[in-house]
This record gives structure tokens, C-alpha cells and sequence, in this order.
């Protein structure tokens, strides 16, 4: 029986993270369009953090950002069933990767609410220590 609850909350706000980033309003891209009496006008479209066409605009971080997750989750998992101090680590490392990356849309411009909440989720990955509990260290 699993009593660790951590790990639990780990994986419960690494799953809040996917949603948001399946979510089309992750990502915001603007565009220009040109009038027949050469005005030009902004208009705005949203994509998920999984979209390819905001990879093929330049934005590498949403995507990356993705995957990190994808792999956290996986790596949250295993360390859910296996103790172990090595995929604690490695559980900060990645995280801290994925923050890093997330902030990365700022550089051009592509930043929505969405994915400010992303951005608080990892950091709060960050932050959350993971640790044995008392319980475990007695089995």
C-alpha cells in the first residue's frame, strides 16, 4: 500500500500542468494582415503547448516545455512505486529544465495566463520537497 503522499500530490499537479498545456490558449501568436488599401491589422490566435505550428514560428520552448512534463510524469511514477534518492533528483533537475523552458515564450512574446499558470505549476515542482516520510523509513 502506497503511503506516501507526495509523490501523490506531485503527479496530481503534474496532470493539472498536462491539461492546461492540451488546453488551446497556451500559447498566443500574432499576426499582420494587409488590407487591398495597405492598412495593416493585428489579429491574434491561440495553440496548445503540443501544436507544432507554434514550433514552426520559432517558439521551441512551448513544445519542449511539453515534453519535459510528459517526462516528468513518467519519471513522477516510477518514483512513486521505487524509493529512490536518484529519482528524487531527478525529478528537481527536469522540473527546473521545464520552468526554465516554460519562461522561454516570453522571449517572443507568445505568453498568455495559461501559460503563467504552467509556469507557477513547475515552479511549485520545484519547491515541493521530496522526501521520504516518517511512515516509509520505518518499513
Amino acid at each position: 500500500m502506497i503511503k506516501r503522499k507526495q509523490p501523490i500530490i506531485l503527479i496530481a499537479v503534474l496532470i493539472a500542468i498536462l491539461v492546461l498545456e492540451l488546453l488551446p490558449y497556451g500559447i498566443v501568436l500574432e499576426f499582420a494582415h494587409i488590407s487591398p488599401d495597405l492598412s495593416i491589422s493585428y489579429y491574434e490566435q491561440h495553440f496548445s503547448y503540443f501544436d507544432l505550428i507554434v514550433y514552426g514560428y520559432g517558439n521551441v520552448g512551448a513544445l519542449f516545455t511539453a515534453i519535459l512534463t510528459c517526462v516528468l510524469l513518467v519519471i513522477s511514477i516510477i518514483n512513486l512505486l521505487v524509493d529512490n534518492d536518484k529519482i528524487k533528483t531527478t525529478i528537481k533537475i527536469v522540473s527546473l529544465i521545464a520552468l526554465v523552458a516554460s519562461l522561454a515564450p516570453l522571449i517572443v512574446n507568445s505568453y498568455s495566463v495559461i501559460g503563467g499558470v504552467i509556469s507557477f505549476l513547475l515552479l511549485v515542482i520545484v519547491v515541493i520537497p521530496i522526501k521520504k516520510d516518517v511512515n516509509d523509513s520505518a518499513l
